[in-house]
């Protein structure tokens, strides 16, 4: 459990950011990155600040997938950050 290995190395605060794939890809963070953020506010863990910090493309990528699309592996990704 991360919020038992923080408390004994004695960080009791956290930023979160929350990492969707990004890119040409999914942009909305998946469920499991809601219930990771849950179980840590749950643990009296104090949470400064979350943010949202998935790549957004400045260009007009294509998708791939042709005109009928294709079904995607969502992937999430979690940082999280002592305060300092």
């Amino acid at each position: 459990d991360v919020a038992q290995r923080y408390k004994e190395l004695g960080i009791t605060a956290l930023h979160i950011q929350l990492h969707a794939t990004g890119g040409n890809r999914t942009k909305t963070p998946g469920p499991g990155a809601q219930s990771a953020r849950r179980a840590l506010a749950c643990s009296w863990m104090k949470i400064g600040q979350i943010e949202d910090v998935t790549p957004i493309p400045s260009d007009s990528t294509r998708r791939k997938g042709g005109c009928r699309g294709r079904h995607l592996k969502y992937a999430t990704k979690i940082l999280l950050m002592p305060l300092a």
